[in-house]
């Protein structure tokens, strides 16, 4: 028997379109609802109703019924205008997968709330039914902190619940013999477990957003710019321009020399830097709480009024070049950029993110110029403060300072219209016979961002794993493939990737070797393992990956403010909404080994795929062996 318990996301207002209800007050109150249903009817699971319920295209759009006889406690939180005289009526679903096939698990419900919700399962010969409960109220907390707790109101709050930890420290029960629960432990962790709720998101009239998820007691703050601005926008004869601009955003502005903008930076002990990828550019600072201001100017600046000498633009023409030779030295980014190029061949995507030699020899000022022009508008950026921040502070010195930014210019959405990623399966041969090690990936096309495969492949990522064989404990790891490899002596490494694009995605294996003689057991090992997500995908090793999963997530969030930013910087470009560590659990939770098995034939079964190799190339198979791969049964 499994229970669900569903939470609303965060306080939330009326949609626009339902206007009979009337216009709620900014001022609402968080509400709660404990409920309990029976399982009656003996219904085992919510998941087949789930599925049917999705398939029936007679039910409203917004109307989500709740799995009658199901039983199950749950916690919700509603708001209630003042204005109103009674609560909104509600029925919170009994199905996660309801919510996680659709929207990325964000829906309406009769027009009123944003919901989202925590699949938390269990089974009664697993789990205690008070640890549901527990884990429910721990929830409930940590949304009432997050919604409602700002600044000092936090000591306030502690004060309180310091004698609500010491009551519920005595173990009670609900319903005599259903519901039995120690609530100390689950309030203790749950700012652990569920602490990071959506971040405050002001949208200025420019079309500029700004987003704070701020972190109690914390000192410091990371100020970034993300911006939905890369090398995939760039033309075959531009190509290289995104790149370039970043190198000249700290080459000075038109109040600022690149000697002082650094010694400002050093001065407050700060620190100062930016990135380009595919697809975005970032300009980030970290800094104490009592610079952010300073932090704010100095990136309104760099992106506003970036000086763009000539003399700079030649000087940091020779810093690209050099920079380019050493990464053509770096053999993991030589690899992938071939196998981008093979993949998407003739795209935006298939080219380099540093441009080829020759195209950064032409770069020009008025390349600069118009890549800002057409890419740095409001619309397309997003400014993003993590850690000591306020966000209403942080609205009012974004307004102030990013107030001459273009409005203007082409969107994300034409720019991708224009220069799909189509993906071509082919392959790239780099022979080399006095390299030690070889090198190759093996890709399939993966999802998009936004395509509902894509956290079924972030699994399947997680069950093929990685494995380095120079790594503590390379022969004690749980993936299959990592322990063919360490067993076999198969090779030196492998890394499985999966990465997202906004229109496409890449989902495959890199390995490096040095058993040249043994490529063809090495290609084998890898095609097995990807046949075996098709066929021989079991609960327990889905599951298994699913918490190595949240474990790695959490780890890369929490390790610092800026890793923090860098999430909401790009889920709010390629999601358009920050996805919580709640939500996103829950996600991963709804993905089961049967979605597993449907997401690898629909991407693995008879596909195209693409192979780029360096090294000893000859003793690789060739590309048809690959291909036939993906269908011949190796069972």
């Amino acid at each position: 028997m499994k229970s669900r318990v569903i939470f609303p996301l965060s306080v939330c207002e009326p949609q626009k379109e339902h206007t009979t209800r009337g216009k709620s007050s900014q001022k609402e109150t968080l509400l709660y609802i404990l409920y309990i249903k029976r399982d009656d009817d003996g219904i085992e699971s919510t998941r087949t109703i789930g599925r049917e319920t999705l398939r029936d295209q007679q039910r409203r759009r917004n109307d989500y019924s709740t799995v009658r006889g199901h039983r199950g406690l749950g916690l919700g939180a509603g708001v209630r205008p003042r204005r109103e005289q009674r609560l909104f009526e509600m029925e919170l679903p009994g199905d996660a997968e309801l919510y996680a096939q659709r929207d990325f698990g964000a829906r309406r419900v009769q027009g009123l709330c944003d919901f989202f919700y925590i699949g938390l399962e269990r089974k009664r010969e697993r789990e205690r039914e008070g640890d549901l409960f527990s884990s429910s109220l721990s929830f409930f907390l940590s949304l009432f902190q997050t919604l409602f707790v700002r600044g000092k109101r936090m000591e306030k709050l502690d004060r309180i619940f310091n004698p609500i930890d010491q009551l519920f420290s005595l173990s009670f029960s609900l319903s005599a013999n259903h519901f039995h629960a120690s609530l100390t432990r689950a309030i203790l962790s749950s700012h652990f477990l569920f602490s990071t709720l959506s971040p405050q998101v002001t949208t200025l009239p420019s079309g500029l957003r700004v987003a704070t998820e701020a972190t109690p007691y914390s000192e410091t703050a990371t100020i970034g710019v993300w911006i939905d601005a890369g090398s995939r926008y760039e033309s075959k004869e531009t190509n290289g321009t995104a790149h370039f601009l970043e190198h000249m955003a700290f080459k000075g502005t038109a109040k600022r020399t690149a000697a002082s903008l650094e010694q400002e930076i050093e001065d407050m002990g700060g620190h100062l830097n930016a990135y380009t990828s595919r697809e975005q550019t970032t300009y980030y600072a970290k800094v104490l709480k009592k610079d952010i201001g300073k932090a704010v100017d100095i990136l309104s600046d760099i992106l506003q009024r970036s000086a763009l000498e000539q003399r700079a633009i030649e000087r940091e023409r020779g810093v690209i070049l050099r920079e380019s030779e050493e990464v053509e030295k770096e053999i993991e980014e030589v690899l992938f950029d071939h196998l981008h190029a093979t993949a998407f061949q003739h795209t935006g995507l298939g080219r380099t993110i540093l441009g080829s030699a020759d195209n950064v020899r032409k770069i020009t000022r008025e390349d600069l110029e118009k890549y800002i022009k057409t890419h740095y508008t409001a619309p397309r950026m997003v400014v993003v403060g993590t850690g000591a921040v306020d966000h209403d502070q942080l609205v009012k010195l974004t307004e102030s300072a990013f107030k001459d930014l273009p409005t203007q210019g082409v969107s994300t959405k034409d720019a991708i219209t224009s220069d799909p990623g189509h993906f071509t399966g082919s392959e790239v041969r780099i022979r080399d016979d006095d390299m030690k090690v070889t090198n190759f990936a093996v890709a399939f096309k993966g999802a998009s961002w936004t395509s509902p495969d894509a956290m079924p492949l972030l699994v399947m990522q997680a069950m093929l794993g990685s494995w380095d064989k120079n790594a503590p404990g390379a022969s004690d790891v749980t993936s299959k493939l990592a322990q063919i490899f360490h067993s076999n002596d198969l090779g030196n490494s492998f890394m499985t990737f999966n990465t997202n694009y906004s229109d496409t995605g890449l989902f495959g294996v890199h390995v490096a070797t040095e058993k040249n003689d043994a490529l063809d057991d090495v290609a084998f090992a890898v095609m097995r393992e990807f046949q075996n997500l098709i066929y021989q995908s079991q609960p327990e090793h889905v599951e298994r990956a699913k918490q190595a999963l949240k474990a790695s997530l959490t780890l890369h969030q929490e390790s610092s403010t800026s890793s923090n930013a860098e999430e909401i910087g790009r889920q709010l470009l390629t999601y358009g909404k920050r996805m919580t560590r709640a939500e996103l659990f829950a996600r991963i939770d709804a993905v089961n080994a049967e979605t597993v098995k449907e997401t690898a034939w629909k991407y693995i079964r008879d596909q195209e795929l693409v192979i780029a190799s360096i090294g000893a190339t000859q003793f690789l198979p060739d590309y048809n062996w690959f291909r036939s791969s993906t269908y011949n049964n190796f069972y």
